[in-house]
């Protein structure tokens, strides 16, 4: 089946999902999570997809032949198995850590950490810390020279309740968090999204008072699954906190938006 799209789709893979995001005029149109690719299998997408563009398209998830896409197709990837399965596509363009304008970067770094800090500096200003809160939470900063000064990695929230679960005898896996539970917890399911969470919490409370002693003047952004979460959290216990944060769930999509602008130029 053929895909027809207008304008250029940025897909970014992710350690849980593929990213989607469409571009019309380098603004984004719609955006998509989706399913990694299973091997030999093909996975009709919801309805929600039939609405990605202009024309109404049904992704199929297959091997290269029998897909083709009109438009451009922009893709990073942390995931190499998942990358192999779309950097063959038609009209594809795979951005490599090389491409991005940060000086010092190492050469394991995720692309992903590089694209959201460049996309904050394009999008805001240097100096910028991304804290990423996915699969994995990530902390990542550039000085005002676009030099990365480096940052950490933690279980994000949702692994931290996987591990618990999957790895204890006793302890239940929690689901989805909505608010804080109470610190001093009266119950097995309350005291583990208690001892996660403020644990997490106090740590890029850390972080962040770390970066601010280093950068006065900074743009701090949050970014991620769990962004939305974490960003209201600290609306209701620290607000302070939450004035400085920036939330964006875009930052990488920005990346490789100027990426795309600086190897057309």
């Amino acid at each position: 089946m053929d895909l027809i799209v207008s304008g250029w789709i940025a897909l970014n893979i992710g350690n849980s999902r593929l990213h989607w995001a469409l571009f019309k005029n380098d603004q984004i149109q719609e955006k998509y999570d989706t399913p990694h690719f299973a091997e030999k299998s093909v996975t009709l997408l919801s309805d929600p997809i039939s609405n990605f563009t202009t024309n109404q398209i049904s992704l199929i998830y297959q091997s290269a032949p029998g897909l083709t896409i009109d438009s451009e197709l922009w893709i990073a990837s942390v995931v190499p198995e998942q990358f192999n399965c779309w950097r063959n596509v038609p009209n594809s363009h795979c951005i490599s850590l090389s491409e991005i304008p940060l000086q010092q970067l190492y050469p394991t770094l995720g692309i992903d950490r590089a694209l959201a800090v460049w996309g904050a500096i394009q999008s805001y200003s240097s100096p910028a810390l991304v804290i990423d809160c996915g699969t994995a939470m990530t902390f990542t900063g550039a000085n005002e020279k676009n030099e990365l000064t480096g940052g950490a990695i933690v279980p994000g929230v949702r692994m931290q309740f996987q591990a618990l679960g999957q790895h204890t005898a006793a302890l239940p896996t929690i689901g989805q968090v909505a608010t804080l539970p109470a610190r001093w917890a009266k119950d097995t399911k309350g005291a583990i999204e208690s001892g996660i969470l403020n644990t997490l919490l106090a740590g890029i409370r850390s972080f962040i008072e770390d970066w601010n002693q280093q950068f006065e003047k900074s743009t701090i952004v949050l970014t991620g699954g769990d962004a939305e979460l974490i960003y209201r959290l600290f609306e209701e216990i620290e607000p302070k906190i939450s004035e400085q944060i920036r939330l964006d769930l875009d930052v990488v999509f920005w990346g490789m938006r100027s990426i795309r602008d600086l190897r057309r130029r």
